[in-house]
């Protein structure tokens, strides 16, 4: 597939853009710092190499309840135009993931049906479209007949990377980006049957400028629903696309979390809509034993993270920290005693995050110093243990107890035993470590030297 040329932009990275700021004079927890849920996407797509299998259960709600539900266990069954088989193929897709299992067959279908789908990402819900939208294309008519909207510009173009990769065997088919920088002429109209872009752009291209024909489109993806709607002005450019759509457009909504306010977005987008969604799987921390070091103050905490550091590296270790400052403190006073550490700060950019999770992942790198916005979405399976620097608390300086449950559940995993040590400094974080006790009813014990036999054991 050809695009149109793009220039490369040297964008000032805003709102919605893939780098965070913070002036670092300022200590900042988490709550403070807006997530940028965008550069979250990004970012985890960039580090998936291949699909995540997930095991969780996948809930289908069909419009029509009455219609067999056709799910498919091979590429084959889907009756694809074999140029597009052959792109899967060449991607590395040898079967259909879950959540592909249950998608295409719905999106495939005669006639076309409507779909909100929950998924994280990782799941093949990219692919899944793609393939839908260049299913739908008539290759003879030169003008846009799929139009897909992405969150931010960085989003965008790792669709059109996905479009043009399984596009590779149809060379008819081309693709077009609506995204700011991409200047046409006034009173052009697009040949391309593709188009790709973020809302405000696409937006103009329907209305102002006229480049689109909207009531030509046959399949409109939403991509990446609950970023969309983070963003300001987002929603609202959505919808006002969606109405120009003819009535029997195919409509298809993606989003990785489904709270109220997506449910409400997508329910005005997607009329009629079956719906998949991924039944949440019940994290356990039965394979995880739990400690507590009791410390006087930070450099307390530093000095009991040196003593138990010997037994910790064997495999991989993730320290979480409350704030950006503490986390570069740490990484620089454990790279000062020699250790190797990796640092995953918000102020990097999306690129550098994911150079740094990846060597990371390869072991390049024994540990990771990160804060939770940081560590949020990113699986590395070989963790073995985790070290709460600062016990989670929210807002308002209360447990967060879902936070801890994320962060030390990527160490027991897959029935591995796993390792988490919190460290204490004060009667309060001792009072927020006894609430986390009796939120799981699972006893943390103190950590002596003894056990540190223990610790090398599990993490062997």
């Amino acid at each position: 597939l050809s695009s149109l040329h793009l220039k490369e932009e040297k964008s000032k990275p805003d709102a919605n853009g893939a780098v965070v700021k913070a002036d670092d004079n300022v200590e900042k927890t988490e709550d403070e710092e807006k997530e940028d849920r965008a550069a979250q996407s990004l970012l985890n797509k960039l580090i998936r190499s291949n699909l995540v299998d997930t095991t969780n259960q996948v809930e289908v709600l069909q419009r029509d309840p009455t219609s067999p539900l056709y799910s498919v266990k091979s590429f084959e069954e889907l009756r694809l135009k074999p140029q597009l088989l052959q792109g899967v193929y060449a991607m590395g897709f040898n079967r259909p993931s879950k959540i592909q299992e249950n998608a295409l067959p719905m999106m495939l279908a005669e006639p076309p049906q409507n779909l909100i789908a929950q998924s994280q990402s990782g799941t093949g819900k990219t692919a899944a479209f793609v393939l839908a939208m260049l299913s739908r294309v008539e290759p003879g008519n030169k003008y846009p007949q799929c139009l897909c909207l992405s969150p931010t510009y960085e989003l965008a173009l790792q669709t059109g990377k996905v479009i043009e990769q399984m596009g590779k065997f149809y060379p008819e088919l081309k693709l077009a980006y609506a995204v700011r920088g991409n200047k046409l002429e006034r009173g052009q109209k697009i040949s391309e049957q593709i188009v790709i872009g973020t809302p405000g752009t696409v937006l103009d291209w329907c209305s102002k400028l006229k480049f689109i024909d909207p009531k030509k489109i046959k399949v409109f993806v939403l991509d990446e629903a609950d970023v969309m709607i983070a963003t300001q002005g987002h929603q609202d450019q959505s919808i006002r696309i969606q109405r120009m759509l003819p009535r029997d457009c195919q409509m298809l909504l993606f989003s990785a979390t489904f709270e109220d306010s997506v449910w409400k977005f997508a329910q005005k987008v997607v009329p009629d809509p079956n719906i998949i969604k991924l039944k949440r799987e019940e994290e356990t921390l039965d394979t995880i034993k739990q400690y507590y070091v009791l410390c006087s103050n930070r450099d307390e905490k530093f000095q009991a993270l040196c003593n138990i550091y010997g037994a910790i590296t064997i495999a991989q270790a993730m320290i979480f920290c409350h704030t950006r400052k503490t986390a570069g403190w740490l990484a620089a006073e454990l790279s000062k005693e020699g250790h190797q550490v990796a640092l995953l700060s918000g102020e990097m950019m999306v690129e550098q995050r994911a150079a740094v999770i990846e060597r990371f992942r390869e072991g390049k790198e024994k540990v990771l110093v990160t804060t939770n916005v940081c560590a949020r979405g990113i699986d590395v399976e070989q963790v073995s243990v985790v070290i709460n620097f600062d016990l989670p608390v929210d807002k308002d300086g209360n447990p967060d107890n879902e936070t801890y449950l994320h962060r030390i559940g990527r160490t027991g995993r897959f029935g591995k035993r796993g390792l988490a040590i919190n460290m204490v400094d004060s009667k309060h974080s001792m009072n927020i470590l006894n609430r986390i006790q009796e939120h799981f009813n699972k006893k943390i014990n103190k950590l002596d030297t003894d056990d540190l036999d223990e610790i090398e054991k599990i993490t062997n």
